[in-house]
């Protein structure tokens, strides 16, 4: 049967849209733990502590956000709406996070503490809405995975511009303005993609029991954790953003007290994501031969040496390049598939338990990526504070440059291995179309009643 899916204009603006999404993630994921050690003060244990404990209230928010969505009913649909609505909100909340003042100890703790917790809330409504959006364009299985590819490329290229101008840009007009400049123009950014993205996108994807489109948040719970592919994948979420934490969160460390120079880390930032560029030229044309599940397996299994180059010689900028390319190919499932195969779970879970709940499964799977976030920012600040790391010191204890190796190469090595069992396990796409059918024809049935 024909599924109707977008064209290629409206899967530019919804990628452009998450542009700005990807813009706050990278931001507060690569830098944020670096400005509150060395820009505003706090102490890299009490760090570490306020990214777990914001980061778990923030997976909490995210189901009962995820059940939101479900509910919402208006003419622009039920996901659309909120991507309009939090683009504003976003951004501010972007600039209050980077603008901590002069005050005493106990009081930048408790602005960070309060500033960080709206942000997450914030964009939770945003980033549940966006997410859930791409499952409700389509139900195409090519064309999900189109979308996924053009979120993909704005997620490469605002990465990119973070992680390799913003550092350079914040140090060019110094200390706390030059980081508060850094998120006003990201501020903007946010801004003006949320509202492309609600005006030139358009949900077309229903239930196919029609007159059962309202499910109870017991229902909705129950049949989730009874999904496996979903059980799996969120699983994979923790695990991937956990080491994509690592990796670009501890990079700065690394760059500054293994290799020697803070610069270094933006020739890092760009290299780790160069496999994924090359990846955009060529997975589009591998998609409908091998399938997103066997892709994603084989770049995981390659990115799993990476560390294992790096462990050659820790201190050779030429081999932790090396091994940052490779281990870059272990992130092209989370930047080209990973939404999209959280989708698909949706259209699992309503073959097998009768009910759709697109919004919980974004949601509940995005918890799974805020763990991982917040787990490897944790591990970041705890391992720096047990080895006794003084923020802004010219040289650091033998022990805190055992944390920051292990934060950079051993810890990594460990999640990959871990992430590419649970690709591995995840086995969804060779079912997907026999549910795609099964699924189209009960909503025949359904349209006749």
């Amino acid at each position: 049967m024909e599924v109707e899916k977008p064209g290629h204009k409206e899967m530019l603006s919804y990628g452009f849209g998450f542009f700005g999404v990807i813009l706050v993630w990278t931001l507060v994921g690569t830098f944020l733990t670096f400005y509150y050690t060395d820009v505003a003060g706090i102490s890299a244990g009490v760090v570490g502590t306020l990214m777990l404990v914001a980061r778990l209230f923030d997976g909490v928010t995210d189901i009962g956000m995820g059940a939101l969505v479900d509910r919402t009913k208006t003419r622009h649909g039920k996901a659309r709406p909120w991507v309009m609505w939090m683009g504003i909100p976003l951004g501010v909340s972007t600039i209050l996070l980077f603008s901590v003042p002069d005050l005493s100890s106990s009081g930048k703790i408790v602005y960070a503490y309060t500033t960080y917790i709206l942000l997450i809330l914030v964009y939770t409504m945003i980033s549940i809405p966006y997410k859930t959006l791409l499952g409700l364009m389509t139900q195409d299985p090519n064309g999900r995975s189109m979308l996924n590819i053009y979120t993909g490329i704005f997620t490469m290229l605002s990465t990119l511009i973070i992680t390799t101008l913003a550092q350079p840009v914040a140090s060019a007009i110094g200390g706390k303005m030059g980081w508060s400049v850094v998120a006003g123009i990201s501020a903007l950014a946010i801004i003006i993609a949320s509202f492309i993205a609600f005006a030139s996108t358009k949900e077309r994807v229903t239930s196919a029991v029609r007159v059962n489109n309202y499910v109870p948040l017991k229902t909705g719970l129950t049949s989730l954790i009874s999904n496996k592919y979903w059980l799996i994948i969120t699983l994979y979420c923790v695990i991937a953003y956990t080491l994509n934490a690592l990796l670009s969160g501890a990079g700065l460390y690394y760059a500054t007290y293994i290799l020697g120079n803070t610069g270094y880390f933006s020739l890092i930032g760009l290299v780790l994501f160069f496999p994924t560029m090359v990846g955009f030229f060529i997975m589009p044309k591998l998609l409908g031969k091998f399938g997103k599940r066997n892709l994603a397996l084989a770049v995981s299994i390659i990115g799993i040496f990476g560390s294992l180059v790096k462990l050659i010689d820790p201190a050779s900028l030429p081999l932790f390049l090396t091994g940052t390319i490779v281990q870059g190919f272990g992130l092209i499932p989370i930047i080209m598939f990973l939404y999209a195969m959280i989708n698909d779970t949706a259209e699992y879970g309503e073959w097998k338990f009768g009910v759709r709940t697109e919004g919980l499964v974004n949601s509940a799977a995005s918890f799974g990526m805020k763990v991982g976030a917040g787990l490897g920012g944790a591990l970041i600040g705890w391992l720096l504070m047990f080895g006794g790391y003084v923020g802004g010191a010219e040289q650091q204890t033998e022990l805190a440059t055992t944390m920051i190796l292990a934060l950079g190469i051993y810890l990594p090595l460990l999640l990959s291995i871990l992430q590419t069992v649970l690709m591995w396990m995840y086995k969804l796409d060779k079912h997907y179309p026999q549910i795609l059918a099964d699924l189209q024809l009960r909503r025949l049935k359904a349209d006749k009643k």
